[in-house]
């Protein structure tokens, strides 16, 4: 299905399609699901396992080296060396040294006597080398074996307290750990971390009951005095000097309503989102075209869309305060002449993307940063007009950031800004 809406300037411009480069701000995410794991990293396993295969080979190495010299001093000095000295008609004969037959006085005996006992304690220490090797080689593989399954038998708190971490990133704070076993640095660890996680869970359930209070007791008195105003203004006796102050009594009351509602918002949006049921982007892109295509006529700002269905797990009012605050943000920080907004949807792979490019004044890379930041403006550290409260693109960032996405900001070489938002796709 596709949607789309004529416009009045140029074509829509090309979205960005490569990672943020200088100039771009990105705000992501949750590493929760965004992290991936290779099943090679340099795990606290593995470094222990070779670390004891290793120190085994290393003492089994030395321990070869030691007995090997050990054993060729005794053969050399065991005194079991020995001479004839004399006799008459001497016949000897031996299977390992057969070249004694060949002896024909005492000593030509003696030498190859002598000989052949050297070589028997060559091939005796090379035979020792040898199969002390191979039994070296054996054992430091059982050595790995046994380390590993070890490592894995000290370091299993630590899973434990990781599976605890990541259900709590998915801010099921009444996660607890409650490790068992001996008061070791491991058992304090894991004490420490459920700790901290009752002082979250309390800091939370504290900051809820703010939003639900604030929102009752910060709303009424200003729509109080909305209604106050606007009943004094309706009165046909009003002066023109009252009825401009009253005026200018309103737009600051609608400005401290905007305030207000912004702040709840952000406050909420910075939560996880309990519920998340499937909303079509361009739908709520559509919604809030039309909601904004008024304020775009008014300041002379064309409005170009073309999107595509593309549906993602959330929520539909948050993703679609999305949608119309980057319009907003476009639309009131633009140029009086000729000015343009274009707005598209699309799917790409395991992702779906809202895009958003507006005509504007220059903006430098180094500013963008600060566009992301409650009450931040370009070149202005508060804010200081009547185009918003300063946390329309705040208020973008946290929504993003609970629906496990990424946003990203670009300025345009002519002016204006490339923002783009990426969601995981159903």
């Amino acid at each position: 299905m596709a949607r789309s809406s004529e416009a009045r300037q140029p074509p829509l411009p090309p979205r960005p399609k490569h990672p943020p480069r200088n100039g771009q701000i990105s705000t992501a995410i949750g590493t929760r699901s965004s992290r991936g794991y290779s099943q090679l990293r340099p795990t606290i396993r593995m470094r222990l396992t070779l670390l004891y295969g290793g120190m085994f080979l290393m003492a089994g190495v030395v321990l070869l080296v030691i007995i090997y010299l050990l054993t060729a001093h005794a053969l050399q000095h065991s005194g079991a060396a020995f001479h004839i000295l004399g006799g008459h008609d001497l016949r000897l004969s031996s299977d390992v040294c057969q070249q004694l037959r060949q002896a024909e006085n005492i000593a030509e005996f003696n030498g190859i006597l002598d000989t052949c006992l050297d070589i028997q304690r060559t091939s005796a220490l090379t035979t020792l080398l040898h199969r002390s090797m191979l039994v070296l080689m054996g054992l430091t593989v059982l050595a790995f074996a046994l380390g590993y399954v070890l490592a894995g038998r000290v370091l299993s708190p630590l899973g434990r307290i990781t599976r605890t971490a990541r259900s709590v990133a998915g801010s099921d704070l009444d996660k607890r750990i409650e490790l068992d076993g001996p008061d070791d640095e491991l058992k304090e660890l894991a004490d420490t971390f459920d700790d901290m996680l009752e002082r979250l869970d309390r800091a939370f359930n504290a900051q809820q009951r703010f939003v639900a209070n604030a929102s009752h007791e910060l709303r009424t008195p200003l729509a109080i005095n909305r209604t106050l105003l606007e009943v004094q203004m309706s009165d046909p006796e009003v002066g023109a000097e009252v009825s401009q102050l009253g005026k200018t009594l309103l737009a600051t009351n609608e400005r401290s309503e905007q305030l207000v509602e912004g702040l709840l918002l952000l406050a909420r949006s910075e939560n996880e989102i309990s519920e998340k049921k499937p909303v079509d982007l361009a739908e709520v892109t559509s919604l809030a075209v039309d909601h904004v295509r008024g304020e775009a006529d008014a300041a002379g700002v064309a409005l170009r869309g073309e999107w595509q269905s593309a549906c993602v797990l959330g929520n539909g009012v948050l993703l679609e305060r999305v949608a119309l605050n980057l319009l907003q943000n476009a639309v009131r920080h633009n140029v009086s002449d000729g000015g343009w907004v274009a707005v598209s949807t699309s799917i790409d792979t395991g992702y779906v993307s809202l895009a958003v490019c507006n005509s504007g004044p220059v903006v430098p890379a180094y500013e963008v940063g600060n566009l992301f930041e409650p009450f931040r403006r370009l070149r202005s550290e508060r804010t200081g007009s009547d185009r918003g409260v300063g946390l329309g693109l705040s208020i973008v960032r946290s929504v993003v950031r609970v629906h496990d996405g990424t946003v990203t900001a670009e300025p345009r070489e002519g002016g204006g800004l490339k923002v783009l938002v990426r969601l995981p796709a159903m």
